[in-house]
């Protein structure tokens, strides 16, 4: 319970703070001199729970009770099903066959990249720890 407080904690504060450098960036690089309250509130929301949610999902690999296999299918479907749900209902994406499809195959890459990279990453520090042992 612990580690869930302090990663839903990390998560929304890493949320909050992609949403304000997103912000300034736009306003600063973008030369925009009003903002709309209503969509910087949806978008901020947005991101701090797109946040909270990767933080927090990744709580399934240090289950030791499921094998690996299991652990990223049950990660995949729920960050897949929250990231999709709340990018379609804020407006990230738009609502077009095509256009969730080509998300979709880049959500898919990207999450393959970084899978086996984490997985790459845990392979060689075990291998270091079986060595010094």
């Amino acid at each position: 319970m612990k580690t869930f407080l302090f990663r839903s904690l990390f998560g929304t504060f890493f949320g909050a703070f992609v949403a304000v450098v997103t912000t300034i960036s736009i306003i600063y690089f973008g030369s925009i001199e009003q903002l709309d309250s209503e969509m910087f509130l949806r978008n901020s929301l947005g991101s701090i729970f797109c946040g909270w949610f990767f933080s927090v999902s990744p709580l399934y690999f240090e289950i030791d009770s499921l094998k690996l296999p299991t652990q990223t299918a049950l990660h995949f479907i729920t960050v897949t099903i929250c990231y999709f749900v709340l990018s379609l209902g804020i407006g990230w994406i738009p609502f077009s066959f095509p256009t969730i499809l080509l998300i979709l195959g880049l959500f898919l890459i990207m999450y393959s990249i970084i899978w086996l990279c984490f997985y790459l990453y845990f392979k060689n520090e075990a291998k270091k720890l079986n060595a010094e042992i």
